[in-house]
């Protein structure tokens, strides 16, 4: 009985060092990540909003229409950060962001990509605007429920 009650005690004091520190647990959803992330992963974001070309992001979801606009779909989307401000617009991104390939991405905005094949990215929507980030994927955890909730 001790047993159960210090692990919980652990889990409790896990969670709350975890929550203090700015991290989150998000299930993935979508396969627009795959193969790197799956249905069902779970994963760590840290809430930050200071990206680095390459990271993997989780961010306010896209929506029909565009980045937030239409009727509400998942809270959370999971992408890659591949462009940003500053750098040159990739040639696949330029048409959906109405930009001149090679033209810099504006300050505030940020291009990314999923991994798999069939993503709703920047290339459908143009730019990610910047304060829709809600962190870095830190690691991939088990798969299970989760929460805030899936990200696609």
């Amino acid at each position: 009985m001790w047993f159960a009650v210090a692990a919980v005690a652990a889990l409790v004091l896990a969670l709350a060092v975890a929550a203090r520190r700015g991290l989150v647990v998000v299930q993935v959803s979508g396969v627009s990540m795959a193969p790197t992330f799956l249905p069902g992963d779970r994963v760590l974001v840290r809430r930050t909003s200071a990206v680095r070309r390459g990271q993997v992001i989780v961010f306010e979801s896209t929506r029909p229409g565009g980045w937030g606009t239409g009727p509400p779909g998942p809270p959370w989307a999971i992408k890659r950060v591949t462009a940003l401000p500053g750098d040159p617009v990739p040639d696949d991104v330029a048409k959906a962001a109405k930009a001149e390939p090679g033209e810099p991405v504006p300050e505030g905005a940020l291009v990314v990509v999923g991994d798999g094949p069939s993503s709703a990215d920047s290339r459908v929507y143009g730019y990610l605007p910047a304060d829709r980030v809600l962190g870095v994927v830190v690691r991939r955890l088990s798969s299970g429920p989760s929460s805030p909730g899936p990200v696609s």
